[in-house]
């Protein structure tokens, strides 16, 4: 049989990535057994659900690639649905109305030290309940659940999951406004999407026993369950901000590339069996399986991140590269030529492990750098760097007429004829070229830019720090 999943987040704050590494789990899954992905929005929480969320949570999904099969469900849209099931558990006897007030239940807790609900409305009479319904008084609707016994369920990665039943109280499937709660709702609608496996966060592992009493209460096939290990933080805490994990849609403005954070995501928790780290969204649902997802918690790893993005980054087409930085900053390398821009793409993406990088980077193709660090002149411009520099501008000038490769062979020249390390010629150089001491060739800089430019750059340097060798 072909499985059925699916991905139910609430609409109530930023997609993160535990939120897309739930996704991917379930739809690599899927795709990689022949099956459906599907999606529904849990927004039955009326104060902290927003519109404005759940557009971005669809975004989020659809520039990462994770496209659903179905239209997707929207929990507010099913009350009709959830009020009929509710009606047949209170007929059946599977569930009752509990007029307990905050007063009575807090009263109850002091006495037995205990914060499971003592069951006072369980055994109610009819008359009593009619009595309670006359008066108007507010009311929640509480599941029967079995007072001996355990229960258990496999799970395919925890594997058997016990729980003794007087752990668990008559808990709340109904609250006083009438809105039924998380695990009732999440029952009935997957039931009623024919889900065949739940993969969800182990967070969640503490509502699974309560949502198998409201499947047998129903008399409702249950599906098989998946609990995904939680993503941490280097201190082995909840993953936050301060581990410097950021909403998807931040990933997306700092020119992370979907498919980098779908590779990196698939490991934060998994693994193929195989020594191959950068793989593409088609590659992992080949590899993907449940059974390699590992009990003990992932780590996020902000370095490995970006590793990972860096090698996409590399195997990308320059052109596509292009058409991402042009999204994200429609400006970029408009004074120049695509093909210019082409060449600047190909000479730092070696270099740079997002698209924001890469254009951070590029300044100095696009301007002459007018300024240099105190740091940078320190390191680099010495007592006789500006003769050296001078002798180098005449070299250059003198390549304007020359062979394409001769300012790199004179320079090699130079440098052996006055005995001297090649790091003092360079170094000096690219600060007067670049504005920086780090980047590709100097020489492949140089003839993109051209040797023109490059003279321009030269001169103004030795001008600009003619007083500042020590």
């Amino acid at each position: 049989m072909k499985p059925r999943v699916r991905f139910a987040p609430s609409p109530t704050g930023e997609p993160h990535l535990g939120f897309a590494r739930t996704a991917l789990y379930n739809f690599l899954f899927a795709k990689s057994r022949g099956g459906k992905f599907l999606l529904r929005i849990e927004d039955t929480d009326r104060e902290r659900s927003k519109k404005d969320y759940q557009e971005k949570m669809l975004s989020a999904l659809r520039w990462l690639g994770i496209v659903w099969d179905e239209e997707v469900v929207y929990q507010s849209k099913r009350s009709a649905i959830y009020s009929k099931h509710i009606q047949l558990l209170l007929e059946t006897g599977k569930a009752y109305r509990c007029f307990a007030s905050k007063d009575e239940l807090q009263k109850v807790r002091k006495e037995t030290n205990s914060y499971l609900y003592d069951g006072m409305w369980r055994n109610k009479s009819d008359e009593e309940v009619k009595e309670q319904l006359k008066k108007d008084t507010a009311f929640t609707v509480r599941l029967k659940t079995p007072r001996s016994g355990r229960s258990y369920f496999e799970d395919i990665i925890y594997g058997d999951i016990k729980v003794l039943n007087d752990e668990i109280d008559d808990f709340i499937i109904v609250r006083s406004d009438g809105s039924p709660v998380y695990n009732l709702t999440n029952v009935i609608d997957d039931n009623h999407m024919k889900i065949s496996h739940v993969i969800r966060g182990e967070d969640h592992l503490s509502n699974t026993i309560k949502q198998l009493f409201i499947y047998k209460a129903l008399n409702l096939k249950v599906p098989q369950f998946a609990h995904l290990p939680m993503i941490l933080g280097e201190d082995r805490k909840r993953l936050s901000k301060r581990h410097g994990a950021k909403g998807l849609s931040s990933y997306r403005d700092e020119g992370y590339q979907p498919e980098a954070i779908i590779n990196y995501l698939a490991y934060l928790g998994w693994n193929p069996g195989t020594n191959e780290e950068i793989m593409d969204l088609p590659k992992l649902v080949s590899k993907f399986d449940l059974s390699r997802v590992q009990k003990k918690s992932a780590i996020f790893d902000l370095k490995k991140l970006n590793w990972i993005s860096s090698q996409h980054l590399v195997a990308q087409a320059n052109k596509e590269i292009f058409n991402s930085v042009r999204v994200l900053h429609p400006n970029w390398g408009v004074t120049r030529s695509d093909n210019y821009c082409l060449k600047v793409i190909k000479l730092l993406k070696p270099r740079s492990d997002t698209i924001l990088q890469l254009v951070d980077l590029s300044d100095y193709f696009f301007s002459d750098p007018k300024e240099f660090s105190d740091k940078d002149i320190k390191v680099v411009w010495g007592r006789d760097t500006l003769q050296i520099m001078s002798d180098l501008l005449k070299i250059l000038e003198h390549a304007k007429e020359k062979e394409e490769n001769y300012f790199e062979k004179e320079i090699g020249l130079y440098t052996k004829q006055k005995e001297m390390s090649f790091g003092l010629v360079i170094k000096p150089l690219r600060l007067a070229i670049c504005g920086n001491t780090s980047g590709p060739s100097i020489y492949d800089i140089i003839k993109l830019i051209g040797i023109e430019t490059s003279a321009n750059r030269l001169k103004y340097a030795i001008e600009a720090l003619r007083y500042d060798y020590v």
